[in-house]
């Protein structure tokens, strides 16, 4: 696939600009009275447009991320299709364990805010900014870099940094976050362009702050 032409150079240089992003952006956290919400965004933000300039600057543009202005829309329908079948699946899931007497909306409930524009904040860092800025990261490199050692070497490797990090930031639940780092990857893997889990991720997201906010 095309993003596997990300040098280990590259995957160092991401790796040591995202670290010093978080790092400055605990800092700004820890001196001013800013809600974690904007800086989370601000994070996630910067770092996107640090990868992406890492990137242009030393591989061979957005396309060794799997990225393209020809195909984002394609990559957004495709993505459109997978988040279907996925929460069909999520559904007839759901239905079995509740049959077994399980709440199923309490395995994947995360925190949500009680204030309306703290609840906005959420939904459009934690729904599209998060979601975009992840998957440029832990698939758009970390995968490709590791996708040359095999299919089951990225999708480990990505899936496991994917959540470690999740659960140092946050109350996320480990399964929540395993099965949908291994759902990325395949739909990564499968359709070799970073819109469609990118979709997956962003509607994925917005459907459990849905169901927390609901419930």
């Amino acid at each position: 696939m095309e993003s596997t032409r990300i040098k280990i150079s590259t995957l160092l240089t991401v790796l040591l600009a995202v670290i010093g992003i978080e790092a400055l952006m605990i800092s700004v956290h820890l001196h001013l009275q800013v809600s974690p919400l904007i800086i989370t965004g601000m994070a996630r933000t910067v770092q996107a447009l640090v990868i992406f300039w890492i990137v242009c600057e030393r591989d061979v543009g957005i396309a060794a991320i799997g990225l393209s202005q020809m195909t984002l829309l394609h990559g957004l329908k495709k993505g459109l299709l997978w988040s279907a079948g996925f929460g069909l699946a999520v559904a007839l899931a759901g239905a079995v364990i509740f049959v077994a007497g399980i709440n199923p909306v309490a395995l994947i409930q995360s925190r949500t805010p009680v204030k309306p524009l703290q609840i906005a904040l959420l939904f459009c860092i934690g729904s599209i900014i998060g979601p975009v800025a992840e998957e440029i990261f832990f698939r758009g490199i970390l995968y490709s870099f590791f996708r040359r050692w095999g299919i089951f070497a990225a999708l480990l490797i990505s899936t496991l940094v994917f959540v470690l990090l999740h659960q140092v930031r946050g109350p996320a639940i480990p399964v929540t976050q395993a099965i949908g780092g291994i759902l990325f990857g395949i739909a990564f893997e499968v359709e070799k362009n970073l819109m469609v889990p990118i979709t997956i991720h962003a509607l994925g997201n917005m459907a459990i702050f849905t169901l927390s906010a609901v419930f």
